[in-house]
């Protein structure tokens, strides 16, 4: 038992001589020893083993933070929309905090004063609707009246029950709604907060993503980054302009028609026009079905409203007002806002066209160049 206790002193003590040796003042723990074989099975091994468990561990740190994610993600999308009125104004001598605060001082104004104007009329109307739902539902179950003859003929009692049933299987009754609501409030305070200090440190985080990328190719990356952030931020603003245009245009009409719950629907239009491609098609539904109520003239007219709204939107105020600098197909900006929707829901819809846009983008100016040449 006692000579290989004599081995490893032995062996050891053989080391500590060579390490004495190779201990230099220029170098007092030796030189940098030879690099491991990587070409050794083992060594690929365990290369691979942890690329996998590193991974796994992202995957899963991605999925348990999904949610905070979403938000931190729309909360740059937001500011780098508010960057453009922030930029101008600091041009014009504004310092930058000053910039900041100006941009959401008369954003949450603008906000404010609109609650403040359409929550009573709001109220009114949805207790209005509510009201009115028990008459609605007879006329839907009459089938002598032309409600009825629709419902009986495309089932809209039972389409409208099913939504009904799954939006309190979702919020789980009162507990639930509340739940819901206190979620959505928390979610809103966050994603404010988390935009205004990106707004204010925006210039600070371009130039920290800069810095990531190698001194040789950061020139053309500023070029492109910069090319980026201006598609996004000129889309947030377009797209929230046009949305306004819609709903103006939508409460006007419905006026002039005397369509029930006007100031409603015309909300409702001008968020989901936020939406691109199926927003406002969906809100043509919604409002046509409203004034199928009053006649079925005036619902064929408002369907023809909307057909003629959704060309004018589409070839005259998205070019004139977020202008062609996008540039993303008809086809990609399809299938991008359905890949969004089915990912992210309606936020994954609302980003998905200024993604679509800048993946083209970097496919033009980066990959396409190098298969050209390879």
């Amino acid at each position: 038992m006692g000579q290989p206790h004599s081995e490893d002193e032995g062996a050891v003590a053989e080391a500590e001589a060579e390490a004495a040796e190779i201990s230099t003042p220029d170098q007092p723990l030796g030189r940098l020893g030879k690099r491991l074989d990587r070409r050794s099975p083992f060594f690929i091994g365990m290369t691979a083993a942890a690329g996998v468990a590193v991974t796994y561990g992202v995957i899963q740190l991605l999925a348990g933070a999904a949610h905070i994610l979403i938000l931190v993600g729309l909360a740059l999308f937001l500011a780098i929309g508010m960057e453009p009125a922030v930029s101008w104004l600091a041009r014009h001598r504004f310092p930058r905090w000053l910039a900041v605060t100006t941009v959401f001082v008369v954003a949450v104004a603008a906000v404010g004063g609109f609650l403040a104007a359409a929550i009573p009329v709001l109220v009114e109307q949805a207790t209005a609707l509510v009201t009115k739902a028990p008459d609605y539902l007879r006329q839907a179950q009459d089938h002598n009246t032309l409600l009825g003859r629709l419902n009986e003929r495309f089932h809209l009692q039972q389409g409208i029950e099913s939504l009904l049933s799954l939006g309190s299987g979702l919020t789980g009754g009162v507990l639930g709604a509340g739940k819901a609501v206190f979620g959505v409030l928390t979610d809103t305070l966050i994603l404010i907060v988390l935009t205004i200090y990106f707004v204010a440190g925006l210039p600070r985080i371009r130039a920290t993503i800069y810095r990531l990328i190698p001194h040789s190719r950061r020139p053309r990356a500023i070029l492109i980054g910069d090319n980026i952030f201006a598609k996004v931020g000129g889309y947030v603003l377009g797209n929230l302009a046009v949305s306004v245009i819609a709903g103006v245009l939508t409460l006007i009409w419905l006026l002039i028609f005397g369509v029930p719950y006007a100031a409603l629907l015309a909300i409702t239009v001008a968020v989901l026009d936020l939406v691109p491609v199926v927003g406002s098609v969906v809100a043509g539904v919604l409002v046509s079905l409203v004034a199928l109520t009053v006649s079925l003239p005036v619902c064929l007219a408002t369907v023809g409203f909307f057909v003629v709204y959704r060309l004018v939107e589409d070839y005259l105020l998205v070019p004139k007002i977020i202008g062609t600098a996008l540039k993303v197909p008809a086809l990609v900006t399809v299938v991008a806002v359905l890949l969004g929707g089915a990912l992210l829901g309606v936020i994954g819809a609302l980003v998905a066209i200024p993604v679509a846009a800048a993946i083209l983008l970097l496919a033009e100016e980066v990959l396409y160049p190098r298969l050209d040449q390879a």
